[in-house]
């Protein structure tokens, strides 16, 4: 009735100690040293890539803006843009141009209005990029309608 360790194979007893031991750790150090790899590799490209993003979304909202700019004062009868305009009178008033959170870019920094503007001859709307200081490159550059 009662079963032996003996009456059990010895070649049996090994392969069942064998099945329960788990991963050597040498497999271990293998396998953390391709994720590794890989890591390094993969990482900087899809930083990169949410960096370039980021840009792809503020030069869209800075244009968006531009026009929400040129709408406020068509609406109001401007012809031209106050020279102590804020982005903030397009989100006051019962029917508001823009959110407050639209005037944040995607590095959380507000976007400025620069009258008049280097670039457009009326006004520019700047994102200071990643950094938020003019000037710069790569994900620092400055973003211009």
């Amino acid at each position: 009735m009662f079963e032996s360790k003996n009456l059990i194979p010895h070649h049996r007893r090994r392969a069942l100690r064998q099945a329960r031991r788990g991963f050597s750790l040498l497999e271990i150090v293998v396998v953390v040293t391709i994720i590794a790899l890989l890591a390094t590799l993969v990482a900087p490209r899809l930083l990169d890539n949410i960096g370039r993003s980021k840009q792809g979304v503020a030069r869209s909202e800075v244009a968006s803006i531009a026009q929400q700019v040129n709408l406020y004062l068509a609406d109001h009868g401007l012809s031209r843009i106050p020279q102590d305009f804020r982005l903030e009178a397009l989100t006051e008033g019962d029917r508001p141009y823009m959110r407050e959170r639209d005037l944040i870019d995607p590095w959380g920094n507000p976007y400025v209005i620069v009258i008049p503007g280097e670039e457009n001859i009326d006004f520019d709307i700047v994102s200071y990029g990643a950094d938020g200081q003019p000037g710069g490159e790569g994900e620092d550059q400055d973003i211009v309608n």
